[in-house]
């Protein structure tokens, strides 16, 4: 399952990723925010069960802000799957 999420309230301005059909994260690319955190996270979560990637990524925040790229990944596999 091939999904588009718009983040809000972080850099990034979109994620696209995919899920098999056992929920493992096949592919994820991120569009503007912070490169090598972002290959980071791709790095670490492709082949990863999605719902055991949400609940790592859920609540972490960046800076100031009440939430950042892995908690707003973490939303759209929540709501996604």
């Amino acid at each position: 399952m091939k999904i588009t999420f718009k983040p809000s309230g972080v850099c990034c301005r979109e994620m696209n990723f995919e899920v098999d059909d056992n929920n493992i994260i096949t592919n994820i690319d991120f569009i503007g925010g912070c490169p090598g955190n972002l290959i980071g996270i791709k790095t670490l979560v492709v082949g990863q069960n999605a719902f055991d990637v949400a609940q790592k990524l859920e609540n972490i925040t960046c800076g100031g802000k009440n939430t950042s790229c892995p908690d707003q990944l973490s939303k759209a596999i929540k709501n996604s799957l």
